[in-house]
């Protein structure tokens, strides 16, 4: 009981530090497009299902603090604009948002596994960012349409939400979480065996 608690542990604290070091550099790594594409939500789906639900959320709160940190300061500059017209209510958006996604998927894994694990793994990665990018357009909706208008230039907010937002950003996650799918239930149960 002891040794699972420390593995546990120790791969929930190395996916935070997956977490945190990409998601540190998609700050740096300039957006393709205009859009950065976020690799990060495969650690938290991968954690998600190997150790939980529990672990999707505290993975996907150490997500959600690396991007405040750059909403913070600037290295977002979209996010800024969201942290400029409200920290806290940003603060909220950017941590519900993560947790969610990492909670959500690791439910998904948790309630399929037994039937298929295969098929298990593809919904999560497929749940993950739908709530993850879900939850951003939904508060951003709410709370932060001064903030769409801006980012959207003039043009219809509804119509940058979904080509910018949806297509150009929330596709290519989803599309690289699929295709992840197979390599992270391997990978999963490789470390769910010892």
């Amino acid at each position: 009981m002891k040794n699972q608690k420390i593995k546990k542990m120790v791969g929930v604290a190395l996916l935070i530090a997956l977490v945190v070091v990409m998601q540190a550099l998609s700050g740096i790594i300039p957006p393709l497009g205009g859009f950065s594409i976020s690799l990060v939500l495969i650690p938290i789906v991968l954690g998600s299902a190997v150790f939980g639900p529990a672990a999707g959320g505290v993975l996907g709160a150490a997500f959600g603090i690396i991007v405040y940190i750059n909403c913070v300061t600037g290295a977002d500059p979209g996010g800024a604009m969201v942290f400029q017209a409200n920290p806290a209510l940003c603060f909220l958006v950017v941590m519900g948002k993560g947790i969610l996604a990492g909670v959500a998927a690791g439910f998904v894994y948790k309630l399929l596994h037994k039937v298929n694990p295969y098929v298990a793994m593809l919904c999560a990665a497929i749940v993950c960012p739908v709530v993850n990018t879900g939850a951003f357009v939904a508060c951003m909706l709410l709370f932060f349409n001064d903030v769409l208008a801006a980012w959207a230039n003039g043009a219809d907010i509804l119509g940058y939400v979904l080509t910018g937002l949806i297509v150009a950003n929330f596709v290519p996650e989803l599309i690289i979480n699929v295709v992840f799918s197979p390599a992270g239930q391997r990978i999963a149960h490789v470390v769910n065996k010892k």
